[in-house]
């Protein structure tokens, strides 16, 4: 989730997006959602309780997990990186025995676990996590300063999983129910984790706890430790469910510039998402931004923000149309993830186009929501493919915990203006992005969940131009031939049967769907000619060839 990606002119997110020809069985073991000794259990609930030694750049705590057996079992995995050590694994106040294979723990209890059983265990640990040199392109924990030399932690873990700072069940398809986070902290510092604040503890030991719950199902890369000498503002914004509480958490020097910035940006975001997706998913969490030293992260109801409170992307407009220079790019593109990454999670992140594609594409619906101009958010879009590479399919290798080409993003925000454009009625598109977020609703998907879904609400089968975008490399060629007064066109694709509605016109004329597969088909368009030809390409990412 976390930023964009633009080819060589912006960094990359390089601990997701490096290419990989093998695969170990340390990927499978962490990239099969459907091993037995994980799917034998639903995680219902965790306590993460954890404290933070910021000289020694060390961890130290616990996770108690609580679970209903789907099936009976005696054994099960949970994950927890091999750099960090396992103290003890607590069952019915005895220790059971476990196992380690790379990043995988097995542990087995001393009788079957019925069917239907709520349990609980708890897992102590400690060590030094992985130190992220350059978050959130690379996973771990962030130990740095702010510019008073004060500590500044976070940590940060997309893709390479939350079992790099803690134990736990490190999957994308089961999604815990709700979780307690306690994080002790040096005094004079704070924690801000994900949902609300219950409670601060002082533990007469140097340290103070932060309480924090979330009482929303949430993917385990979102969760979240950020440690600083925070100071707290708030908002509120009435919205589709009611008062959403708005919670902002800055260092002390960047308080003005944080109020400025984020009383422009949040507000009209949150009023376009929820216009083209319905209600902000979390309202029982709250919305947060958390000022944190790596760029930006999706994390569920506390959002990591870290573009230095300037329009754009750092400053710069990633589309090159100058219409992403006028709203804060992080605030927007993160929060995105609220409803796609959050609210719908991919089941595996092959399918992370899901959570890239559609929130790539989000960027431009807020510009058109915020302008009042569709055009405006189009442009925006089409001034994105600068950065797509077609370098290889956007989807990737399921089971080894392996997502597709950067291209998710841009090449995924080009094919969903593109569907709407087929479809051709605004007002069902927007049925259908809101109908997203209600049918799953806090749930896991596939790609093929999500692709019936638009099918079957648009009446048009979308399948064939859904695979060819997001399983190869290549984009479809729309090719005419002019043969004896006579037009004919096919697609050029690698997908068999591949069919795809087209907008074309003649020069000055109105554009018409001509309908296209991959043989030549007659063109019924008079006056129509070489020279006259024109083919809708600003909102249609296709290869063009006139014979």
């Amino acid at each position: 989730m976390t930023v964009c990606v633009v080819c060589s002119a912006i960094a990359s997110k390089a601990q997701l997006l490096t290419p990989r020809d093998k695969f170990s069985r340390a990927d499978s073991l962490h990239g099969n959602q459907n091993a037995p000794m994980r799917t034998c259990y639903d995680i219902n609930y965790y306590h993460l309780d954890v404290k933070f030694d910021i000289d020694k750049k060390f961890i130290s705590g616990s996770t108690q997990f609580k679970f209903t057996a789907t099936r009976d079992f005696q054994k099960l995995q949970f994950d927890l990186f091999a750099n960090l050590n396992i103290e003890k694994v607590v069952y019915k106040g005895k220790e059971l025995p476990y196992k380690r294979e790379f990043n995988a723990v097995f542990l087995t209890f001393p009788r079957d676990i019925p069917k239907d059983t709520k349990d609980e265990f708890t897992v102590y640990y400690s060590g030094n996590p992985t130190i992220a040199k350059r978050a959130p392109w690379d996973g771990g924990v962030v130990f740095t300063t702010d510019s008073l030399g004060k500590p500044w932690v976070a940590t940060a873990c997309e893709g390479v999983g939350a079992s790099i700072w803690w134990p736990n069940k490190d999957q994308l398809t089961d999604e815990v129910d709700s979780i307690l986070i306690s994080v002790s902290v040096p005094q004079g510092l704070k924690d801000v984790s994900n949902g609300r604040l219950r409670k601060v503890t002082d533990m007469k030991d140097g340290y103070t706890k932060f309480d924090w719950f979330v009482g929303n199902p949430i993917n385990n890369y979102d969760v979240e430790a950020n440690i600083a000498d925070y100071v707290h503002f708030d908002d509120t914004y009435m919205g589709e469910n009611g008062k959403l509480t708005l919670d902002y958490w800055v260092l002390p020097y960047n308080l003005a510039r944080a109020k400025k910035q984020f009383g422009a940006n949040v507000k009209p975001m949150l009023k376009a998402f929820e216009y083209w997706f319905g209600p902000y998913p979390f309202y029982k969490d709250g919305y947060k931004l958390v000022e944190t030293p790596h760029l930006g992260m999706e994390h569920q109801s506390g959002v990591a923000y870290g573009n230095k409170y300037r329009n754009g992307y750092l400053g710069r407009d990633l589309s090159g149309t100058g219409k992403g220079l006028n709203w804060d790019f992080i605030v927007v593109h993160e929060s995105g993830h609220e409803w796609f990454g959050n609210n719908i999670t991919d089941k595996d992140n092959a399918d992370m186009w899901i959570h890239e594609g559609f929130t790539n594409y989000s960027e431009s619906l807020f510009i058109e929501n915020w302008t009042g101009s569709k055009e405006a958010g189009q442009e925006y879009v089409h001034g994105t493919r600068r950065a797509i590479a077609n370098d290889e399919p956007i989807i990737g290798i399921y089971g080894v915990n392996k997502e597709g080409s950067g291209d998710m993003y841009y090449k995924g925000g080009n094919l969903l203006n593109m569907v709407r454009t087929i479809i051709n009625d605004d007002e069902k598109w927007r049925g259908i992005l809101r109908g997203l977020n209600k049918t799953f609703y806090h749930q896991t998907v596939t790609t093929e969940q999500v692709v019936e879904y638009i099918n079957t609400q648009s009446g048009i089968n979308l399948t064939s131009i859904f695979d060819q975008y997001l399983r190869y490399k290549n984009i479809p060629t729309l090719e005419f031939r002019f043969e004896n007064g006579r037009v004919v066109a096919r697609w050029i694709a690698d997908v068999n049967g591949f069919k795809m509605p087209v907008r074309i016109r003649s020069k000055g004329g109105e554009y018409k769907f001509i309908n296209v597969s991959t043989r030549f088909t007659p063109v019924d368009m008079a006056g129509l000619t070489k020279d006259n030809l024109e083919v809708d390409t600003f909102n249609y990412y296709i290869g063009v060839l006139v014979d």
